[in-house]
């Protein structure tokens, strides 16, 4: 491994903000003073391939120690920003407040505190590790599988007898439950080999869902390492039809899209209507997952290469072969009329809306505060991610993603695992001090829409803020 080596850490590791992130490093000279930062120190050994000359050791240090929020919120070079809207509410001080409640109540980020949580996190997964949690039960998706096939054999049948409701019923029922695994698959859950894994991804999202894998692995590991972080998370990003943090209440630049959303009339309009939008938009949000997989796949951030440089063009053949069939051979040919047709396809996508609540229940509700790098990795997965509970005989159902907090922790483990180790992290959480949120799915209805419905409230009572200020020219602060 020595031939991949970029540099070599002196002292205890301290996390630093990646330069893909927001964060600035200049390179230090013999001249220059001692670092006063607590951070480590990183050695990079700049060498050439082509000349085999090792050039002088140099040392990396950060510019700065702001958060992410500082330096993220810097559009990259390049971006071409939306125009400032003139009229913006002003955020800051309800997101203060927010950071100050939720660090209340979660472990100190001292770094003894979060040491102890690494350590122990580390222990669990050790345990997790030899106790077989990563293999997986090949037996559990023989059922799946069953299932599948019932389910899309029914679908046929009802097509055949000309029952189109019901058979749009069962094809958008299918969708969501072959979707479960794509997950599983997409995590390298299934067989742990990339290549098998990801056929088999592909085979369910793109040649059967039309839905790219690729993208929904470019967009959901991101998600993974800086869960609900307001600039980095594309899976919270959905301005202007939705905001659940005060941070989205003004212009924000996306890391991920590498784009500007400027806050603007629409968003204006639409935010405080939110709690009643959300099961309607839920309910066709499919259809703007087509579009993302193709503005994915269309891009040049699809662009693999070396061992990985064939799931493009099999993702772009599948996705064809998926239109074909679902369109023309579907749709424009085993459906008679207009009418129908149109009924088809709502049916069969609105069905599905379950799993697109099921997405956010987990997240939506959760912090959205940034902690900085101080934060440890565990506490942070669990701070912004809940667990649904439900009973075990309706886990197929909810297809693991009830268990996303466990899942966030442990991303490997497969599905059919992840109830068994949720003992373990209740017992984690207990020795850390660490909240493990767990609500039922109504409860955790209600609780999306009571942070929909707070974030509309924050937002009228800026504006109205705002509005009398300009009027009165007073501040409010005395």
């Amino acid at each position: 491994m020595n031939r991949y080596r970029i540099g070599r850490v002196s002292g205890p590791w301290v996390n630093f903000t990646p330069p893909i992130r927001g964060g600035r490093f200049s390179h230090s000279t013999s001249e220059d003073p001692p670092s006063k930062s607590k951070s480590s120190s990183i050695h990079t050994n700049a060498s050439s391939e082509s000349s085999h000359v090792q050039e002088p050791m140099s040392e990396l240090r950060p510019l700065s120690n702001l958060p992410l929020t500082s330096l993220g919120s810097l559009p990259a070079d390049g971006a071409e920003a939306s125009p400032m809207p003139t009229k913006e509410p002003d955020n800051a001080s309800v997101v203060k407040q927010a950071l100050e409640d939720d660090m209340d109540n979660y472990p100190s980020l001292d770094a003894e505190t979060q040491q102890n949580i690494v350590q122990k996190y580390r222990d669990l997964h050790a345990v997790v590790k030899v106790g077989g949690y990563y293999d997986c039960r090949y037996r559990e998706y023989a059922k799946e599988l069953a299932r599948y096939l019932c389910i899309f054999s029914s679908f046929f049948i009802a097509l055949r007898a000309g029952w189109y409701t019901t058979s749009a019923a069962l094809l958008g029922l299918f969708w969501h439950q072959i979707m479960f695994t794509a997950h599983d698959a997409g995590h390298q859950g299934i067989t742990h080999n990339f290549v098998i894994d990801t056929l088999i991804g592909m085979f369910i999202a793109d040649f059967c869902c039309g839905l790219s894998m690729g993208w929904w692995k470019s967009s959901h590991n991101v998600h993974h390492l800086v869960t609900n972080h307001h600039e980095h998370d594309p899976d919270i990003q959905n301005a202007p039809l939705f905001a659940i943090s005060p941070s989205y209440l003004s212009t924000f630049h996306s890391s991920y899209y590498n784009f500007t959303f400027a806050w603007d009339r629409v968003a204006e309009l639409a935010i405080p209507f939110q709690r009643y939008t959300y099961y309607p938009i839920m309910g066709v949000a499919r259809f703007n997952l087509y579009f993302l997989s193709w503005c994915h796949l269309l891009s040049p951030r699809s662009k693999t290469l070396g061992a990985a440089a064939w799931t493009r063009p099999t993702e772009i053949c599948f996705m064809l072969i998926y239109w074909f069939l679902f369109g023309y051979c579907l749709v424009w040919r085993s459906i008679p009329t207009w009418p129908l047709r149109i009924m088809f396809v709502l049916v069969s996508h609105i069905i599905t809306m379950p799993l697109h609540v099921q997405i956010t229940l987990s997240h939506w509700s959760m912090s959205t505060s940034d902690f900085g790098e101080a934060e440890s990795f565990p506490q942070h997965q669990l701070r912004t991610t809940m667990d649904v509970e439900c009973p075990a005989w309706l886990d197929f159902m909810h297809g693991g993603l009830q268990f996303q907090a466990v899942h966030h922790l442990f991303p490997g483990v497969p599905r059919h695992n992840l109830r068994r180790l949720q003992q373990l992290v209740i017992r984690f959480c207990e020795e850390t001090n660490i909240k493990y949120k767990r609500l039922g799915f109504v409860a955790g209805n209600k609780d999306v829409l009571g942070k929909l419905g707070e974030v509309a409230n924050q937002l009228e009572w800026m504006l109205k803020c705002q509005k009398h200020m300009a009027e009165t020219g007073e501040s409010g602060l005395h």
